[in-house]
């Protein structure tokens, strides 16, 4: 089974939280939204926190502004994953640095694409 919590989900459709629980859904992933706002996120129930979410996700996907990354990355860590994506507009030499540090396997790209959706699409 493949998993991924998807912290910064959101339920605004032209936001790319939003869409990509949608795009991993569509690939089969089991998806874990993570809004402290939202209590479900496109039917999937939402969790406030990465700490939260009842699995160690294989994957975490990340759609926040780097200041707020920064402060998360403990969760992060603390939580376990096999790979950290810092989405485009996520990433900052602060994040990266503390990623580094805790240890974390950080993938700089677009997970929507990674998966094989363009999100214009979605």
């Amino acid at each position: 089974m493949k998993t991924v919590a998807i912290i910064g989900a959101s339920n605004d459709r032209a936001k790319f939280g939003n869409k990509a629980v949608r795009a991993h859904v569509q690939q089969g992933y089991t998806v874990f939204p993570v809004n402290p706002k939202e209590t479900q996120v496109e039917g999937l129930p939402a969790f406030k926190t990465i700490a939260e979410v009842p699995v160690r996700p294989q994957r975490i996907s990340v759609y926040l502004p780097p200041l707020l990354v920064a402060k998360l990355l403990p969760d992060i860590a603390a939580k376990g994953c096999d790979e950290v994506w810092l989405n485009p507009g996520t990433e900052s030499e602060e994040v990266l640095a503390e990623a580094k540090r805790l240890g974390l396997k950080v993938i700089q790209a677009c997970s929507i694409v990674a998966v094989g959706i363009n999100p214009e699409r979605l």
